[in-house]
């Protein structure tokens, strides 16, 4: 009995260490895909900002005065 109960005691310390594994695994790929979300949004603006032709359009990407 007491070989089962010690045997469990392991396993359950195994299975707690794995679960903060996971969990610190978790929260930090939240994190990068937050910024990453962050940074598609600014993207899109910027992209969006171009094809409209807006003022905040990056100066090089203006269309020459020739044209």
């Amino acid at each position: 009995m007491d070989d089962r109960m010690a045997e469990l005691e392991v396993r359950l310390a195994f299975q707690d260490e794995l679960l903060d594994t996971l969990n610190t695994t978790v929260a930090r790929q939240q994190r990068e895909l937050d910024l990453l979300q962050q940074q598609m949004r600014v993207l899109y603006q910027q992209l969006k900002g171009i094809n409209s032709g807006g003022d905040d359009a990056p100066a090089g990407h203006e269309i020459p005065p020739h044209y």
